[in-house]
């Protein structure tokens, strides 16, 4: 049996999110963040980096999110998640993966976590890097915005849903409570955004995670 250990409205939703496409019977496992649940020896013995989400599945035990989207595509190809292996297609979609974990989400990582590269009491630094870490993510989200507008498909990667619309639409939520420029004010971001939120998986997660509006 899958299980998910997850805590709501954090990187988690990305698996969470293909695991509702996917239909398959799994268990979600919360872990309580807000208790620093996450860095409990339980926990740790699962991902030693105190960081979520994870995933058991048998004997297996995963951790980064890329690395489970990519596990959870490869066995289910059923699914079609993912375009055909050894594809200019597949290609590409393995550079967006790779960009939204080691560009996009480690950028907005440092807005809402500054104080993980600041000396305690630093309160002007911690303001200087989150607003420097906004602005930041301003352009990144220009570069999904244009390539939406590119093949003019109404899923990331044109005309078929894959597992990277689960990513851009858990990373543009977080830009919600943006002081300007909020990924849903993009002309192509925020018809996608409303287009993933009609999605019953998505849906499904919305409820299971007990989240409320705004989602986006």
């Amino acid at each position: 049996m899958i299980q998910l250990h997850f805590a709501p409205s954090t990187a988690c939703m990305i698996p969470h999110i293909l695991l509702e496409e996917l239909g398959v019977p799994y268990q979600r496992v919360p872990v309580d963040k807000q208790n620093d649940g996450h860095k409990a020896p339980a926990y740790l013995k699962l991902n030693p980096n105190g960081l979520l989400p994870a995933l058991t599945d048998g004997d297996l035990v995963l951790y980064e999110t890329a690395a489970i989207c990519l596990h959870l595509c490869d066995t289910h190809p059923q699914a079609g998640l993912l375009p055909a292996l050894g594809t200019h297609e597949r290609a590409h979609a393995y550079k967006w993966l790779m960009w939204l974990t080691n560009t996009l989400q480690a950028t907005l990582i440092v807005y809402f976590y500054p104080e993980r590269w600041m000396n305690e009491g630093n309160a002007a630094g911690l303001a200087e890097l989150k607003a420097r870490a906004q602005a930041r993510v301003g352009p990144l989200l220009e570069q999904l915005d244009a390539e939406l507008a590119r093949h003019g498909g109404p899923w990331f990667l044109g005309a078929a849903y894959s597992a990277l619309d689960p990513y851009v639409f858990t990373l543009c939520r977080w830009t919600r409570n943006f002081s300007s420029a909020p990924a849903r004010e993009r002309p192509h971001l925020g018809p996608y955004l409303r287009r993933m939120l009609e999605r019953p998986a998505v849906q499904r997660m919305l409820g299971n995670e007990g989240l409320v509006p705004p989602y986006v």
